[in-house]
């Protein structure tokens, strides 16, 4: 098979993975319009061509908190990540490193903090929700201090699982799911050897780690749907900006108001996100709500922005709108199911000659060049 997209590694995945796998990152909430419309919306941004402006010389990097990206990306934090390659949270963050990009390690990952980080040449970063269980992010996070980890990414938008059907169809939740799970993972061999077999053990291992037990896949949902906190406040959020000294984002705003706030609180950075779309359906995609967003606060804190990537070109569009950095969920673990390690730094470098097209057609020699003034607008 042909790989020069973000949608071929996603064909790709979709013949490699069990089912309930790969519904479980393709799926949105309820009818998935908001889904859909991360990356309609986003298509829809129409960037100003220019021409004749001598381009031989680009620049695709930045400097974000102190650490220098050789592309304005970051990979997003996504939980089960081990379950889509061999220890994928391990591969995917190798691949990253090798860019000179961040990673993003999920609370809810198969590896835990401690397999992950020393095998990397730069600090990843740690995202964490806001959970019931306060001994669990006590420990997470004296856990990740202790690995060396730079940047916390919290997220917000998840006091509540969000309704997500095809959860239920796919085998990932719902009746008899563990035996739907068994016969696809037998009718999918190559995953089945890789990850099912090879790629043990399948447990959360952060959440394994504290509890001083295995929490395997089949507690996956349980522990989650027990532990979200539909009670948080920004006040539950002081004990952690006073005990981590290290840069901190919040993960999940789409509303100017919570962006000030967020400003107020003392948040480094916030996530222009609408988590994949997988939470509330009808929600303004990234892209719409970006702009309103970067009107209120640039400036004031730094914007990353994701939900809806798919290439480089998209990358250009977010920080015309008014991102400072991007990051990219679904894309990356298409390409880690695909082939491992090596799709994830295959996909990143199509992401920087996609990026290195879009900013020569629109006459930006580098990243700081991309701003509002690249927009057509109607």
């Amino acid at each position: 098979m042909i790989i020069s997209s973000t949608t071929d590694y996603r064909a790709a995945a979709q013949k490699r993975l069990p089912p309930f796998l790969f519904h479980y990152i393709d799926g949105g909430a309820y009818a998935e319009k908001t889904l859909a419309r991360n990356v309609d919306d986003l298509a829809e941004v129409a960037l100003r061509q220019r021409v004749l402006k001598d381009m031989s010389q680009l620049d695709t990097g930045i400097e974000l908190f102190g650490e220098k990206l050789s592309i304005p990306v970051a990979l997003s934090p996504v939980g089960l990540t081990g379950m889509y390659a061999r220890r994928g949270e391990v591969q995917a963050a190798m691949a990253a490193d090798s860019k000179g990009i961040p990673f993003t390690m999920s609370s809810v990952s198969v590896c835990p903090i401690e397999e992950v980080a020393p095998r990397l040449s730069r600090p990843m970063w740690f995202q964490l929700y806001v959970l019931k269980d306060r001994g669990f992010m006590k420990n997470a996070l004296e856990r990740a201090q202790a690995a060396g980890v730079s940047t916390l990414v919290f997220t917000v938008d998840m006091p509540v699982p969000g309704a997500r059907y095809r959860d239920a169809h796919s085998g990932m939740s719902g009746p008899n799911a563990a035996m739907r799970r068994y016969l696809q993972a037998a009718t999918h061999p190559h995953w089945a050897l890789d990850v099912g077999l090879l790629g043990r053990p399948h447990t959360l291992g952060n959440i394994s780690t504290y509890l001083g037990k295995n929490v395997s896949l089949e507690d996956y949902m349980g522990y989650l749907g027990a532990n979200f906190d539909p009670s948080i406040s920004w006040s539950d959020l002081e004990w952690i900006r006073d005990f981590w000294k290290g840069p901190m984002l919040i993960k999940g705003i789409l509303d100017p108001e919570d962006a000030r706030d967020a400003v107020r609180f003392g948040a480094d950075g916030i996530i222009v996100s609408n988590h994949g779309g997988r939470q509330l359906d009808g929600a303004l995609s990234s892209a719409r709500a970006l702009p309103a967003i970067a009107d209120a606060v640039k400036g004031q804190i730094k914007i990353l922005a994701d939900s809806g990537i798919r290439n480089g070109l998209d990358i250009v569009r977010m920080l015309a709108l008014g991102a400072d950095c991007t990051m990219i969920g679904r894309a990356f673990i298409y390409a880690l199911a695909a082939a491992g390690g090596a799709g994830v730094s295959h996909l990143l470098e199509l992401l920087e000659k996609e990026m290195r097209v879009a900013m020569t057609l629109t006459s930006v020699k580098n990243v700081s060049e991309i701003t509002g003034d690249l927009l057509v607008r109607e």
